[in-house]
């Protein structure tokens, strides 16, 4: 993580349930967002 995002996720880091590995893994992970677009 460079300093960048340290600054960026501090607060996150600093919370006993996420820490660094936490934000770490949050910043390797995927997100498929598919849309229904008549549903609505």
């Amino acid at each position: 993580m460079n300093d960048q995002q340290l600054l960026r996720y501090g607060r996150h880091i600093l919370l006993n349930e996420i820490g660094i590995e936490g934000q770490q893994h949050l910043l390797e992970s995927r997100a498929l967002i598919i849309g229904l677009g008549g549903l609505g």
